[in-house]
């Protein structure tokens, strides 16, 4: 009978061994850890370091300006200011929120997710690819500011020359390395710098601006699908409404109490009611298409939840803050650009000093520097270098930089009016459509006497069929253009807080992971 023996190496030996490898794990951790401290360190010196913070927007910095409009289009009188009138018809305080936050409900109600209009946009703005195009032209244009600042470290070139083939040297190979370090430049380096920068911050504007537009046109597709969702509510009342109609005729007209063309007028409301119930489900159609497109999945069974501070923090009646509109931010940074490019073209007339030095050696012939057969040289000296006189093209290149610095000024004062234009559009627009949903409600509230006052009197032979079907239309024409206009306000109301540049804080973008994009406030 065999028996497995016990290990013999004493549990003291064990615990050595195990002290010795972890001695020799941290000796080469640490040995690892210093090795690259050295390689981080000297690849400092020979080109830049890779600065991946362009993914961060500090909104602090790029709003560091203060927008002053030239004194030809600063002018009230051409952009008056609309103030909300006050009394028993200012509803803008909560513009018909009664229905507005949106659960609405229709047929789809019993199997559907609600989905708030925050999340939604959230989830298109994270998987856009318009964004995605633009954080990658931001990145390209990071890359740039390495490529400028390179220009401040050292610059080697290496090379090889052969002898003349037609005289003696014709075997000889000179081989040359040749380094360069820039000393004084009188800031042509730092101008190339800057004007990457101000690019930078173009770019930057510019992933604002497609946030902005994803996440506007999220919210008013999800508004415009959550609009036809209950017109479609009354068109399918209108509906049910005049095939009761041709139902209630169809029977007088088989009893002989009323004229067989009554079901036969009757039928062609019948058909218009259907017509118009199918168009609005058309348009539903395209709206949940549009938006299985930005968000990824079906919305067909899903609630979108309009929240009821969307209309308050859209600040429909506060002065908007140019500095934080990123078209503005956009438009700024282009004088920026035009500004640093001026000085630097400038600056290029001014001459470079550099640090120059080479080594050259010469294989089976002799060395030009020299003169001695295979022999090396070597020198170093101070070089300055200056295009001093290029045909005129300097002074050229200046006008062309102040016209282009003037340009992007005009750029900037038109984005101004744009702004200014839209918003008072805006605020007008509601204006009227609140007043007119006043009036689309007293219509709705008559139209409804009428309709039951005209059945009444049909059912005794005062009224034809055509008055009965007319007041029913009538009265559910008028349920449509309310609703229409109700989210007529809130369609403005998203375009608002987009020209006004509130969308990331109305739909509670900042400080969230965009695509690796970040906007910190």
């Amino acid at each position: 009978m065999l028996i497995a023996k016990k290990p013999t190496i004493l549990l003291k030996s064990l615990s050595a061994v195990s002290l010795l490898v972890l001695l020799q794990n941290n000796g080469y951790t640490q040995e690892t850890s210093y090795l690259k401290n050295i390689k981080e360190g000297v690849t400092g010196f020979i080109k830049p370091k890779d600065d991946q913070s362009f993914r961060t927007v500090q909104l602090k910095d790029l709003t560091d300006f203060k927008y002053q409009p030239d004194a030809h289009i600063d002018n009230q009188n051409q952009l008056p200011v609309v103030r909300p009138y006050t009394g028993q018809k200012a509803s803008l305080n909560n513009l018909y929120l009664e229905q507005a936050k949106t659960q609405t409900t229709h047929a789809y109600s019993s199997q559907a997710k609600i989905l708030s209009l925050e999340d939604a946009i959230q989830i298109a703005v994270k998987r856009n690819p318009n964004i995605a195009q633009t954080i990658s032209t931001l990145a390209g244009q990071n890359a740039n500011i390495d490529v400028a600042k390179a220009q401040y470290y050292p610059q080697l070139k290496a090379g090889m020359n052969t002898g003349d083939f037609t005289s003696n040297d014709k075997g000889r190979q000179l081989y040359s390395v040749e380094a360069n370090q820039l000393l004084y430049d009188f800031g042509k380096v730092k101008s190339s710098v800057t004007t990457q920068q101000n690019k930078l911050a173009v770019e930057q504007a510019n992933v604002l601006i497609s946030i902005d537009d994803i996440s506007t046109q999220t919210a008013r597709d999800i508004l415009s699908l959550l609009r036809y969702r209950n017109i479609i509510k009354i068109a399918q009342d209108q509906f049910n409404g005049v095939s009761r109609l041709h139902e209630i005729a169809r029977l007088r007209a088989d009893a002989g109490i009323s004229s067989n063309a009554d079901p036969v007028q009757a039928q062609s409301y019948v058909e218009y009611a259907r017509s118009y119930l199918i168009t609005q489900q058309n348009f539903l159609k395209q709206q949940e298409q549009k938006l299985r497109t930005l968000l990824g999945f079906d919305v067909s069974q899903m609630d979108f939840n309009i929240p009821d501070e969307f209309v308050k923090q859209s600040g429909l009646y506060d002065d908007p803050e140019m500095n934080t509109i990123p078209t503005m931010i956009a438009a700024k940074a282009e004088i920026d650009v035009a500004q640093s490019q001026k000085k630097q073209t400038q600056l290029s007339a001014y001459p470079t000093i550099s640090l120059v030095g080479s080594v050259s050696k010469a294989l089976n012939g002799q060395n030009p520097n020299t003169g001695l057969e295979n022999d090396t040289d070597g020198s170093v000296g101070v070089q300055m270098s200056s295009n001093f006189y290029q045909g005129g093209a300097l002074g050229s290149q200046v006008k062309a930089a102040n016209f282009a610095e003037q340009a992007a000024r005009a750029k900037l004062n038109a984005t101004y009016l744009d702004i200014m234009d839209q918003t008072q559009i805006a605020r007008e627009s509601i204006e009227n459509t609140d007043k007119q949903i006043w009036v689309l409600l007293d219509r709705e509230r008559s139209t409804a006497k009428t309709r039951e006052l005209y059945e009444e009197q049909y059912k005794l032979g005062k009224r034809s069929i055509l008055d009965l079907l007319s007041s029913e239309q009538s009265y559910q024409s008028s349920r449509i253009e309310r609703e229409a206009a109700r989210f007529d306000i809130y369609d403005t109301i998203a375009v608002y807080i987009k020209v006004t540049g509130k969308s990331r804080n109305s739909y509670h973008l900042n400080n969230i992971q965009i695509q690796g994009f970040e906007v910190q406030p």
